[in-house]
C-alpha cells in the first residue's frame, strides 16, 4: 500500500492501463483545432510553393524553346534573358538558352539607351511608300542613289524590324498563247537568245499578254472580260518602245504599234532586228513585208520554247505582280490607266540592278551624254 501510495504521489502510471489513458490525453490535446489549422496552412503554403516553381519551370522551358526558334538573332535571345531575370538567376538563364554573357551585357547596355528616331528608317519608308514593292536590295540601290553610304545589311536588318518583306511575288497564272499554227511565214530564230547589246534600238521584242476585268451582267453576277497588252521592248536597256492595249488582239493593233516601233527605233545605224514569238499575228503578210520594206531583220522564237523570249516573259511577270495579282479591276478603263501608269513608272523611275541601279529611261540617258 505504501508502495501503491508512492507511486501516486511521484506523478507515474501504476499500470499499462493508466499509461494508455496518459498518450491518449497527450494525443487529444496535440490534435487541437489550432494545430491542425497551422498544419494545413503549412501544407497549402509547401503546396503552393510547388505549383509556383512548376509554372516557372514551364515558362523557362517555353521561353527556351522560343530563344531557340529565334536562331542568330541575338538581340531577340538578349530580350527574351532580359524578360527573365526577375524570376531566375542569369547565370541559369544563360546556360539554358546557351548565350553569351558578354553578348547579353552589350544588347543590355542598348536597350538602356533612349530609342531616338533613326533617319534611314524614315527614308526607307518614303521610298517603300513611292515604290511599293522595293526589296532590300533596291531600296539599298536608292538609297545609294540618294547620296547615303550604308551597308546592305543593314538594309535587309531595317526591313526585317520594319515588317517591309515583299510578298507580293508569289501568284502564277495560265500565259496567254497566240500560236494557232503555221498561218503564214515563220522566221528563223535568228535572236538565238543573245539578248544582250550595246547600241540602242538595234534587237527588239515583242509579244502578247493577257488580262481580265469584271463587269457586272444582267443576272448580277460577274462576268470576266478580257484586255491584251502588246508592247515593243529595246534590249540595250529593257525599256518600252512602244505598246498598244486593246479588247481584242486584232491586226490592226499589232500593225499600228509596229509602226511606232519602227519610228522611235528609226535612229539605230545598224540593221535592227525584231523577234517575237510564232504568234499569228507576227506572221502575218503585212506584217514581214513591212519588215523587209524597212530593212529589218525578223526573228522567231522556236515553237513552244518560251525560253527564247524570256526577256519579255520576265516583264510581263513583274508587270502583273506589281499591279495586276491580288487585285480586281472593275472596267477596261481602268486596268488600261492602270497599265499606262505602270508603263510610265518602268521606264522612268523602277531601278534595275543589270542597268547600274539605274531605270531604264536614266540609262539611255547616260549612255547619250557620254
Amino acid at each position: 500500500m505504501d508502495q501503491g501510495l508512492s507511486q501516486g504521489r511521484c506523478g507515474c502510471p501504476s499500470s499499462q492501463t493508466e499509461r494508455k489513458n496518459t498518450h491518449y490525453a497527450k494525443t487529444t490535446q496535440r490534435k487541437h483545432p489550432r494545430h491542425a489549422a497551422r498544419r494545413d496552412h503549412t501544407a497549402a503554403a509547401y503546396t503552393s510553393r510547388r505549383e509556383s516553381e512548376t509554372a516557372h519551370r514551364e515558362r523557362l522551358f517555353k521561353r527556351t524553346q522560343e530563344a531557340a526558334s529565334a536562331g542568330k538573332d541575338a538581340e531577340q535571345k538578349a530580350r527574351i534573358v532580359h524578360s527573365l531575370r526577375g524570376e531566375f538567376q542569369l547565370k541559369d538563364i544563360l546556360a539554358v538558352i546557351e548565350f553569351s554573357k558578354a553578348t547579353y551585357m552589350y544588347w543590355q547596355k542598348k536597350f538602356a539607351q533612349p530609342e531616338v528616331p533613326d533617319e534611314r528608317e524614315q527614308r526607307i519608308l518614303a521610298i517603300r511608300k513611292e515604290h511599293k514593292d522595293y526589296g532590300y536590295r533596291r531600296l539599298w540601290a536608292q538609297l545609294r542613289n540618294l547620296g547615303y553610304r550604308i551597308n546592305r545589311k543593314t538594309v535587309q536588318r531595317i526591313v526585317q524590324k520594319l515588317g517591309l518583306q515583299v510578298h507580293s511575288f508569289t501568284h502564277r497564272t495560265r500565259k496567254y498563247s497566240s500560236y494557232r499554227g503555221s498561218v503564214g511565214t515563220v522566221a528563223d530564230n535568228l535572236l538565238n537568245r543573245r539578248f544582250k547589246t550595246s547600241i540602242p534600238h538595234q534587237k527588239i521584242t515583242t509579244d502578247t499578254s493577257e488580262f481580265k476585268y469584271w463587269l457586272q451582267g444582267e443576272d448580277g453576277k460577274s462576268v470576266a472580260h478580257k484586255l491584251y497588252f502588246d508592247p515593243y521592248m529595246d534590249l540595250f536597256n529593257n525599256e518600252i518602245v512602244s505598246f498598244h492595249i486593246g479588247q481584242t488582239p486584232s491586226a490592226a493593233g499589232i500593225q499600228a504599234v509596229l509602226e511606232e516601233a519602227i519610228r522611235v527605233t528609226s535612229d539605230c545605224p545598224y540593221r535592227r532586228t525584231f523577234h517575237s514569238d510564232q504568234g499569228w499575228a507576227y506572221q502575218m503578210k503585212s506584217y514581214t513585208k513591212r519588215l523587209k520594206e524597212e530593212r529589218i531583220f525578223q526573228s522567231m522564237s522556236r515553237k513552244g520554247n518560251c525560253l527564247d523570249n524570256s526577256v519579255m516573259e520576265n516583264f510581263f511577270g513583274l508587270l502583273k505582280q506589281e499591279i495586276y495579282y491580288g487585285r480586281v479591276y472593275h472596267s477596261y478603263e481602268e486596268l488600261k490607266t492602270a497599265i499606262e501608269e505602270y508603263i510610265v513608272y518602268y521606264n522612268e523611275c523602277r531601278i534595275k540592278e543589270s542597268l547600274g541601279w539605274l531605270s531604264p529611261a536614266q540609262y539611255r540617258r547616260k549612255h547619250l551624254a557620254a
